[in-house]
């Protein structure tokens, strides 16, 4: 068998597939720290209102 063409069957699966991860990653990880974010802003408020 020759490895380039095995390499260029198999070459747009597994780029699409590092993308999707990539880009659910960014997600996951964007939402978790706009939760950080969130719940620390949240706290400061409570601490101004004296909560």
């Amino acid at each position: 068998m020759d490895f380039w063409a095995d390499f260029s069957a198999l070459f747009p699966m597994v780029a699409v597939g590092l993308l999707f991860w990539f880009i659910m990653r960014a997600l996951i990880r964007s939402d978790k720290t706009e939760r950080k974010m969130l719940a620390k802003y949240e706290a400061e408020e409570r601490a101004k209102r004296g909560l």
